[in-house]
């Protein structure tokens, strides 16, 4: 490989190669984050909008009488299963 002062120069060349390389990849991971940020933030906003419908549906099922009270609460039921299990499998990521 030469002398010893080529040897030291082609490191430091190639330690320079390896810090821009470094640098190149710290951005892709700070652009991965926040996409990663970005879809977690819409995962929770559209928990937010299930647990609102629940919440109108709780209120119908409050205000309902009779029979109608038991197809409400069988719809409430299932919509409640459905918004714990999204919260559950949001949870777990």
């Amino acid at each position: 490989m030469g002398n010893s002062r080529e040897c030291i120069d082609k490191l430091a060349e190639r330690l320079k190669e390896l810090e821009n390389e470094i640098q190149e990849l710290g951005k892709l991971s700070d652009n991965a984050i926040l996409e990663a940020k970005a879809e977690y933030r819409q995962q929770i906003d559209d928990l937010f909008l299930k647990k609102e419908a629940l919440k109108d549906k709780v209120n119908i099922i409050q205000n309902a009488s009779g029979n109608a009270w038991e197809d409400m609460k069988a719809g409430g039921e299932l919509s409640w299963e459905v918004f714990n299990n999204a919260v559950k499998k949001q949870s777990e990521l």
